[in-house]
């Protein structure tokens, strides 16, 4: 059977429990931190029923600090049984045994269950991750997927994640709370509280130093919900013994917080995008260390007690170094804000910045080591590729120097973008760090992936004697709900599944989605892998300065046609497609293989549309009004269909704005909800830099926003003939289009295919192929 996610009888228990202990003041993590099998095992009873109760369980620590994770698992004589360090390594066990077997599958878009009365024997013998952590998340990922979550689906995300072996996850939420506290204690009023917080979908940025009181007010409301949900969210990692990545302060200050200490080392940080600047502290002058002492405390007594605690100081901003030496305090010239800018005006000398980025790194290790001297500072790597012009061996090496090896960890997340950050480190210098890919940006959701990259690489990483001390590896999404075969491959090669042959590991995959497999059915899949499947990284999400999964969810501009194609084999992705919608009949009852033709089908489409505004566009450009006009019609007829099918998937504009509104508590809120949730997938915010980069290929989106956007621009086009175009003119008209789109109070209801394979063959049929 296909299962959903309703709340269980057991979950209801846990939430009252969980309420309880809240009332009485009990933080998440203050209890002692020692795990048993019943976190697995009620993993297990939530996901597979009352069979998963059964399972002998056996939880076996490992002696030794630095033993690989391991976990045994067996099927004989009608009983289940599993032993494991963790009871994140017993879950894991038994989903490695019961989706080998082909009996149950997890994932995004649903479950399939089908636990047999005669479950054929099977013995796994004892498996190791040869990589100590298997880490999750992404700050950007508490913006772009889960700002409406509630604890129903961060119970299921946990599941999720305990059944792939992930026991270090990112544990982003409830922050604003501490920060909120914070800042009162630091002077602020609640009038600029509200002017400083950031929109609920645009929190992850606040929160790294981006921007600052975008789409504010950020409700009471909110805040305090997180902080109940954190707590929910840290007492369930803890049953599992996992070691979240907690939040901690990284020098960012608000506005009104500069303005009232004039004489503090605050820097005026590079404005992005449009957006007005962000301050940040130095971490020489003393309130550095008394404000992340501070938070550090508030959270504890508020969460209760971490280890691993993220700090992110640069994320997409260069540090001051020319700033006039290191005792110069910061002057105001008119009151409103400080002169000293955070970007050098002439080159830096290497051993003055060698010298700065030292003290820098030193002073926030020495913050922490004041405060919570058990702590160790957690920082993404992210800025070391993004930013290379800077970052060079020379200012990582010096960055990292003066902290100590066992108190700083690296999450170098970008290797499927940036893959040589580590070699350029030199591993980090000795400092523990965790590979890894991000993968998905903007919770965008076009279908790609590089299976075979990854087998390759995870086998090489993990026996590179240069890899320092690589203490794990993870998977770092901006969003979630796409491209699920990527996540279930990385996380089985994160425990040697699947490395040694990747038609083997797919032909398991498919027995355990679909139920069953046959060889054709293999072989469309190994088709598909090698069409989009063999994609490491989606150029065509930031194209010639402009964000969106596919030239259709750009803004519109007659340079589309210099856009050079596609990553990916179109011709074996059509192949692979048609093939998977002619096994269709045989599989329209398996809710999973339906979800996963759409997604196929969707992206093909979606190419297919781009290369055909490429051709309208041409087309218009030249002066042939009858082939723009028929390319025109085709446009309008492929995206209408495809946004009616697209029903079928996880999300949509409807579900995305639906939860929102239910967030909130009053109307108010729910407008300022419904605003933030159009306006982070459509326009984003600033000077428009960064519109459409949360592009999503979603039912509403594709009908209501990126088609009427070229049909205004086509119109135009067209109207100019082979004459001047004022592009800029019509884009102006577009942009305020766009933001009367968001500001406008549409219903948007999600409307299901009735029959979603008919609906997919009968969009094939429109395709033109030769």
């Amino acid at each position: 059977m296909n299962r959903s996610w309703p709340i269980s009888r057991r979950q209801a228990l846990s939430q009252s429990l969980g309420a309880w202990l809240f009332a009485a003041g009990r933080p998440a993590l203050s209890a002692p931190n020692k795990p048993d099998p019943g976190g697995a095992r009620d993993v297990l009873t939530r996901l597979f029923g009352a069979a998963a109760g059964d399972i002998a369980m056996t939880l076996e620590p490992s002696p030794n600090e630095g033993s690989p994770p391991w976990y045994a698992v067996e099927n004989r004589n009608g009983k289940i049984s599993v032993r494991g360090d963790t009871p994140v390594a017993l879950a894991r066990g038994v989903y490695a045994g019961l989706r080998d077997a082909g009996v149950a599958h997890v994932s995004w878009e649903g479950d399939r269950v089908a636990w047999p009365k005669d479950l054929a024997e099977f013995t796994s013998g004892r498996v190791e991750s040869p990589f100590q952590h298997r880490a999750y998340l992404n700050t950007c990922t508490y913006g772009y997927t889960t700002p409406w979550w509630g604890w129903p689906r961060w119970s299921r995300e946990i599941d999720w994640m305990a059944v792939h072996g992930i026991d270090m996850p990112l544990a982003m939420e409830g922050q604003e709370f501490v920060w909120r506290a914070l800042w009162r204690e630091g002077g602020l009023s609640e009038t600029e509280l509200a002017g400083y917080f950031s929109g609920p979908a645009f929190t992850p940025w606040q929160r790294m130093g981006n921007i600052e009181g975008y789409r504010a007010p950020l409700p009471a409301a909110w805040i305090d919900r997180k902080r109940d949900l954190q707590r929910q969210i840290l007492g369930r990692m803890g049953e599992l013994g996992m070691s979240p990545i907690l939040p901690a302060f990284g020098g960012y200050v608000p506005k009104a917080f500069a303005l009232k200490h004039p004489k503090a080392r605050i820097y005026r940080m590079r404005a992005g995008a449009g957006f007005h600047e962000t301050y940040w502290l130095d971490p020489a002058d003393p309130l550095f260390a008394k404000l992340a002492g501070r938070f550090l405390a508030l959270y504890t007594e508020t969460y209760g007690r971490g280890t691993y605690y993220l700090a992110d100081s640069f994320n997409e901003m260069t540090p001051p170094i020319d700033v006039g030496g290191s005792d110069a305090p910061n002057a105001f010239a008119d009151g409103t804000a400080p002169t000293t800018s955070a970007v050098p005006a002439k080159p830096v000398d290497p051993a003055l910045k060698a010298r700065r980025l030292a003290a820098y790194g030193k002073a926030i290790h020495d913050a922490f080591r004041q405060s919570r001297p058990d702590a160790v500072w957690v920082m993404q790597g992210w800025l070391f590729g993004a930013d290379q012009k800077f970052w060079d061996a020379e200012a990582i090496g010096a960055y990292l120097s003066q902290v100590p090896d066992d108190r700083l960890m690296i999450l170098d997340i970008g290797n499927d973008r940036y893959p040589d950050s580590w070699r350029t480190a030199h591993a980090f210098g000795g400092k523990r760090w965790i590979y890894g890919y991000v993968h998905n940006y903007g919770a965008s959701n076009p279908v790609y992936g590089d299976l075979d990259y990854y087998r390759r690489d995870l086998a090489a990483m993990s026996a590179n004697p240069q890899a320092g001390r690589l203490a794990g590896f993870g998977m770092f999404p901006e969003g979630l709900h796409n491209n699920s075969i990527v996540y279930e491959a990385a996380y089985d090669l994160a425990w040697n599944a699947g490395a040694a042959s990747l038609p083997a590991w797919l032909s398991t995959y498919a027995k355990s989605r679909y139920g069953r497999t046959t060889p054709e059915l293999e072989a469309a899949l190994q088709l598909l892998v090698e069409a989009v499947y063999s994609t490491r990284y989606w150029t065509p999400r930031w194209w010639n300065g402009k964000a969106g999964a596919y030239l259709f969810c750009k803004r519109p501009s007659a340079t589309v046609v210099e856009f050079p194609g596609h990553p990916g084999d179109r011709a074996k992705l059509a192949a692979a497609v048609g093939d998977l919608a002619r096994l269709a009949p045989a599989f329209a009852e398996q809710a999973l293989f339906v979800a996963d033709l759409v997604d196929a089908s969707r992206h093909m489409v979606s190419e297919d549309i781009d290369v055909l505004i490429q051709q309208a566009v041409a087309a218009y450009r030249r002066g042939d009004l009858a082939s723009g006009d028929q390319v025109r019609r085709k446009i309008e007829d492929l995206a209408q269909a495809l946004d009616a099918l697209l029903g079928v998937q996880t999300d949509c504009l409807a579900s995305w704005i639906d939860e929102a509104r239910a967030y909130a508590d009053n109307a108010g809120d729910a407008r300022a909800y419904v605003l933030n949730a159009k306006a982070q997938v459509t326009i984003w915010g600033g000077d428009g830099n960064l519109a459409d980069y949360a592009s999503k290929a979603w039912q509403g989106l594709y009908r209501d926003f990126y088609l009427p956007r070229w049909q205004q621009f086509l119109s135009a086009l067209r109207a100019a003939g082979t004459g001047p175009f004022d592009e800029a003119g019509v884009v102006a008209e577009i942009t305020a289009w766009e933001h009367a789109w968001v500001d406008r109070d549409t219903a948007y209801v999600r409307q299901r295919p009735a029959d979603p394979v008919g609906a997919t063959q009968a969009l094939l049929a429109r395709l033109e192929r030769p």
